[in-house]
């Protein structure tokens, strides 16, 4: 399990390779890359910076992970997540599962990032056309989260 917060930016295909690396019991690998959108509730978005607190955020990430290694049958989790000042189209995460099925793969790389989005003590502020805000919590990401917790 490797979770790093950071402000450089990742090589999605080093990060994938290097877990994989030297596991022939591997039979699926579920990715997903988070990407900063040019737009925002109907706004332009110029930039985002992401704020959070060292050493908390990544122990609730590691929380997260750990969950889904409770859930799931899994080998590696890696999340990678950036902060500090993005434009669009730069990326913010990457979340890498590695397990022996498709299935568990698939269920656990959705779960880290869906609680990723709603546990995570990540700050984000957006830099629009009419000056800077506050991102406030998705009633989406909300829902998506608590499908997990009536799984059981």
């Amino acid at each position: 399990m490797t979770v790093r917060v950071q402000s450089e930016d990742f090589d999605v295909s080093t990060e994938i390779a290097a877990l994989r690396r030297g596991n022939p019991k591997i039979g699926a690998v579920a990715s997903f890359i988070g990407v900063v959108r040019d737009v925002n509730e109907g706004d332009a978005v110029a930039e985002m910076t992401l704020e959070h607190y060292p050493g908390m955020t990544e122990k609730a990430i590691e929380e997260i992970i750990g969950q889904a290694r409770g859930r799931w049958s899994l080998y590696e989790a890696l999340v990678i997540h950036r902060v500090g000042k993005l434009r669009p189209t730069d990326q913010i995460v990457l979340v890498v599962v590695t397990s022996a099925h498709r299935g568990d793969a698939f269920a656990a790389c959705e779960f880290i990032m869906d609680y990723l989005k709603t546990r995570a003590p990540f700050w984000k502020k957006e830099r629009a056309g009419g000056g800077a805000r506050w991102v406030e919590a998705r009633e989406t990401d909300d829902i998506a989260a608590e499908r997990w917790r009536l799984k059981g």
